[in-house]
């Protein structure tokens, strides 16, 4: 009972401490310098360099629903009805679930991985004595690239995904290409983009604020780094799902 209780303590100090890294992080995020080059590297290095794997996940997801999808239609003579199917789907749900899934692997893990190396070899600490606020210099700039960075990238999927769709479709199912595309546009509308772009940016806070926590207040040697970029994925995964239950509730209440 008392290691229950103890345990209960410390996660509830973790959170604490959690709440008030996410505060500083807001706070310091308006406060001069603005630091525009480590952001656009950020940017550069989160979003750029994540392209070629959000345009392989996003386009294998369109051709994989699409194998699954027309099959099951086509006993009903509705193979068109396949790329409405894919479109909402990905642009309400797939696309910005896949794309933070991707960069928690890619990006998340090395944030934490990075910042964790710079604790424990006491360069945060160094920083600190310079008077130089580790948290905007290195918090902020991650985690508004990532809020940057997430709904880009979330749309490339979407397209790629739709795309992928029309390949499998079209070219090997032999489904109508004028009848895929005229119910994709007649069944999807902006609105279904929108709350996939909406979900992005909400997801990519999360993601980035997680990866820098876990990472920024690592404690021991080189195992802990370790372990906490284990952590931070996993609360990171387990995160986003949760907050796209909560979104998609929200969102089906306001857009639709």
């Amino acid at each position: 009972m008392l290691t229950m209780k103890s345990k209960t303590i410390q996660y509830l100090e973790r959170f604490g401490l959690f709440c008030i890294f996410v505060f500083d992080t807001i706070k310091w995020t308006f406060r001069k310098p603005v630091r525009i080059g480590l952001f656009t590297f950020q940017v550069e290095h989160m979003g750029v360099a994540s392209v070629p794997i959000i345009l392989l996940s996003g386009m294998a997801t369109g051709m994989i629903m699409s194998l699954q999808i027309v099959g099951i239609l086509e006993l009903f003579r509705a193979g068109n009805l396949a790329a409405p199917a894919v479109g909402l789907t990905m642009s309400r749900e797939l696309a910005p679930i896949i794309t933070a899934l991707m960069l928690i692997a890619k990006n998340g893990s090395a944030i934490t991985a990075e910042l964790g190396t710079m604790r424990i070899s006491e360069q945060i600490d160094a920083m600190e004595t310079m008077s130089v606020n580790p948290i905007h210099f290195l918090v902020v700039p991650r985690v508004w690239a990532a809020v940057l960075v997430f709904p880009i990238l979330t749309a490339l999927a979407n397209l790629v995904g739709v795309i992928g769709s029309y390949i499998v479709s079209v070219w090997i199912k032999g489904i109508d290409s004028a009848g895929f595309l005229y119910e994709l546009f007649r069944m999807v509308n902006p609105k279904d983009i929108y709350s996939g772009i909406i979900k992005a940016v909400v997801l990519g806070f999360i993601v980035g604020i997680i990866s820098c926590f876990y990472g920024y207040f690592v404690q021991g040697g080189s195992k802990d780094v370790g372990d906490a970029a284990t952590r931070s994925v996993v609360a990171s995964s387990v995160s986003i799902l949760v907050a796209d239950y909560i979104m998609t509730d929200i969102l089906l209440k306001v857009f639709f």
